[in-house]
C-alpha cells in the first residue's frame, strides 16, 4: 500500500468521524444513544470512503507442492511368459498401501505395450513391446516438474527405437525394477530371419537366418527348414562360447504361385528351458508377373530418386528411368508411365501412350511447358502467368476411389508450381488440395485422379515430393508411410478392372509381430462413399472349422475390423454388405509367431544403464525392500513449499458491503425501535 493511499485512509477517518459527532452530538439532540449512532455512522462513512479509494493489500497464500511418482508397468505377455504377474501385483499393492509415500508423492499409475496408457487393469496381454513410447510421451507431461520413474519391466523391447538413448531426453532419475531371471542359461535361438515378402515365379528368393547361443560348453545342432511335411534344408552348425553365432544365406525355389508358408528351426539342445524360440515360421507370396514402370523425364531432379524408393519398397514393382526417345523404343516393357514435367520433347510420348491406351500419372512443376501439356490433351488446362507458387497440401476425407492414409499432410512442405487456375473438362476425384498462406483456394486440387476412355490417370500439380518423403520420415521415423501412399496410387493406376461398389484391403498373410487388419469401403449405385452401411466378415478356420461373425467399425472413410487375438491358421472370409447385397471373398493366413516369448531373461545390462545414466537406482523384484525408503529420503524429492502473491482490492472484500448494511440496519432499527424516526 502506498503512502498517498494511507493519507488518503486516514482523511477519509477524519471525515467519518467529523460528520458523525456533528449528526448526532452538535445538531442532535441529547441522548444516551447518539455515541452509540455516532460510532455507527463513522463506521458506515468510513467504509463507503474505503471503497471509494478502493486501498490495494498483498495477500500471500503458502502452500506445499508435492513431486510425482510415475509408477510405469509393463502389460506385455513376456511378464506373464517370464511367470513375473505375482510379483507385480505383489509390488504395486505394497506401493499403494505406503502411506508414506502418499503423502510425499503425487502417484501416477501407466502401463505400456505398443503403447502407454493410464492403468486400468493389468492383462499382460500386449502383444509388442515399446520402451521407448514411456520415454517419449513422459517427457512431454512432465516437462517441468519434477517425476521420477519406478519402471517395472524385463527390460526386452520388440517394437521402437533403442529406449536406452531415447530415456536420455528425461531428464529425471528413472529407478528401473528389473523383472525375469538373471541366471544364463544354455540357449539356443533364431535371432533373426530375413526374407523378402514377395518372389516371383520359376526364381529363387534369397533367406538369412541368425542363430544365436548363449552358454559356456561346445554344442552341435542342426538348422532346418520345412515346408510343409517336406525338408527342404538342411545344415549343421556348431557354437560354443567364443563362436556363439552364425549367419546361414541361402536361396529357395519359387515353384507355386501363392503364399507358401516355411518353418525353420534350430534343434534345441536337451537342456534348454525356452524352446519357443528355436523355431520362426515365415511366408513369401510367389506371384507370376510383375509391375513395370517407367519415368519419363528430361531433367535430373531429386524427385525422382524419391519416387523410385517408394515405388519399388513393394518388391513387385521396378522402375526405370528413360528419356523420351528410349522410352519409345521400349513402351511395350510398361504397365505405368509416368511422365515428369513434360515438354515439346515428349510429343511422341503422348501420342504413342494414347494409341497403346495406357495409363499416366503426370507430375509437373516449374519446368513444365504448359503451352505443350495444354494441347497435348483435354482433359485439364493451367492458366498460363509464367509466375510460380508455393502450394501446401490438404487431405480431402472424402476421397473414395481407394483408401488413403492422412499422413499428417498439413506438416508438409509445399510443392512448387505454376500459378493459377486450372479447369478441368471431365469429372476428377481430389486426393489432396492446395492450400496458399493458410488460405484455401477454393477448388483448386493439387492432386487427383480421373478414368477417361478406360485409362485411368492421376496429375500432381507440383514439384519436390521429395521433401514429403523426407517430412514424412522425420514424423513417424520410417517411410513406409509415404511409400504405401505412393504404392496405393500406383496400384490403382496399374489396375484396369471395372470399379466395384466393395473394395477390400488386406495381406495375403500376417506374420503375428503387428496388428491383423482389413478395412473396406462400400459405395452406393452412383459410386459415393456410403458410411451407413452395415459391414460384417464371416471368417472360418481351415484347421478347425469354425466359423466367427464380426462387424466392421466406421473409421473416417472406410470400414475397419482388427483380427488381433485370432489363433494362428489359414480363414477363407466372406464380406457381407447390409444382409448380402453386396458379398466379397477372401482368404489370409496367420503365422504362428509371438516376439514376446522369444526371451528368456531380463535384459539387465541396460535397465542398469539407463538408471546409471539418469542418477537412478536399479532394483530386482526379488530385492524391492528399500525401494520406498529410497525414494522417501531422496532430497531430490523433497517436498516444496511454495508461496503465491497476489495484490487484491478492498472491493473484492464481501465482508466490507456486509459491514455496511450491518450497520446501517443497526443504527435504523435502533432508532425506529426508540422512536426517533
Amino acid at each position: 500500500m502506498s503512502s498517498v493511499t494511507l493519507i488518503y485512509i486516514i482523511l477519509a477517518g477524519i471525515t467519518a468521524l467529523l460528520l458523525a459527532l456533528f449528526q448526532y452530538l452538535y445538531k442532535s439532540k441529547k441522548s444516551n444513544l447518539n455515541i452509540l449512532f455516532a460510532l455507527l455512522r463513522f463506521i458506515t462513512i468510513f467504509s463507503v470512503l474505503l471503497l471509494l479509494i478502493n486501498p490495494k493489500f498483498e495477500l500471500t497464500k503458502v502452500y506445499n507442492e508435492k513431486p510425482n511418482l510415475i509408477v510405469v508397468i509393463d502389460n506385455s505377455e513376456s511378464i506373464k511368459h517370464l511367470k513375473q504377474t505375482e510379483n507385480i501385483e505383489q509390488l504395486l499393492d505394497n506401493l499403494k498401501r505406503d502411506k508414506s509415500l502418499f503423502e510425499n508423492f503425487n502417484i501416477e499409475y501407466y502401463t505400456f505395450g505398443n503403447d502407454l496408457k493410464p492403468l486400468d487393469s493389468l492383462t499382460f496381454n500386449e502383444t509388442q513391446s515399446n520402451i521407448t513410447t514411456v520415454f517419449d510421451n513422459l517427457s512431454q507431461i512432465y516437462k517441468n516438474a519434477v517425476a521420477p520413474i519406478v519402471l517395472i519391466t524385463d527390460g526386452n523391447q520388440t517394437y521402437g527405437r533403442d529406449y536406452e538413448f531415447e530415456s536420455l531426453h528425461y531428464k529425471q532419475p528413472i529407478f528401473p525394477i528389473i523383472l525375469g531371471d538373471t541366471i544364463t542359461h544354455s540357449d539356443l535361438k533364431i535371432q533373426q530371419l530375413n526374407v523378402n515378402k514377395y518372389a516371383y515365379l520359376k526364381n529363387k528368393f534369397p533367406v538369412e537366418i541368425i542363430t544365436v547361443y548363449s552358454g559356456l560348453e561346445t554344442v552341435n545342432s542342426q538348422l532346418i527348414i520345412t515346408s510343409g511335411n517336406s525338408i527342404i534344408f538342411r545344415k549343421n552348425l556348431s557354437f560354443s562360447k567364443t563362436e556363439n553365432s552364425h549367419i546361414t544365406n541361402l536361396t529357395l525355389s519359387a515353384n507355386r504361385v501363392g503364399v507358401n508358408a516355411y518353418n525353420a528351426v534350430i534343434v534345441p539342445l536337451k537342456t534348454e528351458q525356452n524352446k519357443i524360440n528355436n523355431s520362426k515360421l515365415f511366408a513369401v507370396e510367389i506371384i507370376d508377373e510383375k509391375t513395370n514402370v517407367a519415368i519419363v523425364s528430361d531433367i535430373i531432379h531429386p524427385d525422382l530418386g524419391a519416387l523410385i524408393k517408394a515405388i519399388e519398397s513393394n518388391e513387385q514393382r521396378s522402375v526405370s528411368i528413360l528419356k523420351p526417345k528410349e522410352y519409345l523404343e521400349r513402351l511395350d516393357d510398361f504397365q505405368l508411365t509416368i511422365l515428369y514435367q513434360p515438354n515439346v520433347k515428349f510429343k511422341a510420348v503422348f501420342e504413342a501412350i494414347k494409341k497403346a491406351g495406357g495409363n499416366t500419372f503426370v507430375i509437373t512443376g516449374t519446368q513444365t511447358q504448359w503451352s505443350f501439356l495444354n494441347g497435348m490433351q483435354t482433359n485439364y488446362s493451367q492458366e498460363i502467368t509464367l509466375q510460380t507458387e508455393n502450394f501446401q497440401p490438404t487431405v480431402n476425407s472424402n476421397y473414395s476411389t481407394f483408401i488413403i492414409d492422412d499422413l499428417d499432410f498439413n506438416s508438409f512442405p509445399p510443392l512448387q508450381s505454376e500459378f493459377g487456375s486450372v479447369t478441368f473438362n471431365i469429372p476428377v476425384e481430389t486426393i489432396l488440395y492446395k492450400h496458399v498462406f493458410n488460405d484455401s483456394i477454393k477448388q483448386q486440387p493439387l492432386l487427383v485422379t480421373f478414368e477417361n476412355n478406360n485409362r485411368r490417370e492421376a496429375v500432381l500439380f507440383g514439384e519436390h515430393i521429395w521433401k514429403w518423403r523426407a517430412q514424412s520420415y522425420l514424423n513417424n521415423k520410417s517411410f513406409q508411410q509415404f511409400d504405401n501412399f505412393i504404392g496405393k496410387l500406383v496400384q490403382y493406376l496399374t489396375v484396369n478392372k471395372r470399379r466395384g461398389r466393395l473394395n477390400l484391403n488386406y495381406e495375403s498373410f500376417y506374420d503375428g509381430t503387428g496388428d491383423i487388419k482389413i478395412t473396406a469401403q462400400f459405395f452406393n449405385k452412383n459410386y459415393e462413399f456410403d458410411n451407413k452401411a452395415n459391414l460384417n466378415i464371416s471368417l472360418k478356420n481351415i484347421d478347425s472349422s469354425t466359423a466367427t461373425i464380426l462387424p466392421f467399425i466406421l473409421k473416417n472413410n472406410s470400414y475397419e475390423v482388427n483380427l488381433n487375438g485370432f489363433s494362428p491358421s489359414e480363414y477363407n472370409f466372406i464380406v457381407s454388405v447390409n444382409d448380402g447385397e453386396v458379398k466379397q471373398s477372401g482368404h489370409i493366413k496367420i503365422l504362428d509367431y509371438n516376439v514376446e516369448q522369444q526371451f528368456l531373461n531380463a535384459n539387465v545390462t541396460k535397465l542398469q544403464q539407463i538408471a546409471a545414466n539418469s542418477k537412478g537406482t536399479s532394483y530386482f523384484i526379488a530385492n524391492t525392500d528399500f525401494l520406498i525408503e529410497d525414494l522417501l529420503n531422496d532430497l531430490r524429492f523433497a517436498i516444496i513449499q511454495k508461496s503465491d502473491k497476489n495484490i487484491v482490492p478492498l472491493i473484492d472484500f464481501k465482508y466490507l458491503l456486509s459491514l455496511i448494511v450491518l450497520s446501517l440496519s443497526i443504527e435504523w432499527f435502533l432508532r425506529k425501535y426508540n422512536g426517533l424516526i
